[in-house]
């Protein structure tokens, strides 16, 4: 009996510890990795008219220091649609750089300050059936800086549930350059319908 009590107060113990030491790893400490991202597809079909969708962007970080990380994202996206009558290709590669300031790191949940950089480039093209607008091309390039905040809420050792919402942004657009007037953008203000949700791996 007493083996049984002695056996069921070690497995008690170690179960305690093990929460305890999960618990502590809870957080970003110097030296940590974090990736995150997105891969999506889709498709649509009405008619005549059908549309397939596709966007892969990864984003990966690393803690400088207790309170600093820095990072840097890619992004492929491409939507192609057909109405019997006409088809287009729409694609985007874009490249990112970004820093954040967390004020709790080593918390369970932590909110932080995102500085970020982006720079993209964006292709049309657009074919007619019977030849009119045959291999009509458009390309355009943007660059873009935001600044954001959002939290981090860590659900496990490893994994983190991020919310973020945009407070400043700019972007400037060159129309497809060649003296085109460019298109510049700036917006203020948080808009908290359209908070992102993500999900972080801590290495």
């Amino acid at each position: 009996m007493k083996k049984v009590l002695l056996s069921a107060v070690a497995l008690l113990a170690f179960g305690f510890a093990n929460a305890q030491e999960e618990k502590a790893n809870e957080g970003f400490a110097k030296g940590d990795v974090f990736v995150s991202g997105a891969v999506t597809l889709g498709s649509a079909k009405t008619g005549d008219f059908k549309a397939n969708a596709f966007e892969i962007a990864p984003k990966v970080g690393y803690f400088v220091t207790e309170n600093v990380a820095v990072g840097a994202s890619l992004g492929f996206q491409s939507l192609k649609w057909d109405n019997g009558a006409a088809d287009a290709t729409n694609s985007g590669f874009g490249l990112g750089a970004f820093g954040r300031y967390y004020f709790t790191p080593a918390s369970k949940f932590s909110l932080f300050a995102q500085l970020g950089l982006d720079y993209t480039t964006l292709s049309d093209e657009f074919d007619e059936t019977d030849g009119t607008l045959y291999g009509s091309k458009f390309e355009s390039k943007e660059v873009g800086f935001g600044l954001g905040a959002g939290m981090n809420y860590f659900v496990s050792s490893n994994f983190s549930i991020e919310a973020g919402v945009a407070v400043l942004g700019y972007s400037s657009n060159d129309n497809g350059g060649d003296g085109a007037d460019k298109t510049n953008t700036f917006s203020f203000g948080g808009d908290w319908r359209a908070v992102t949700f993500g999900v972080n791996y801590k290495f």
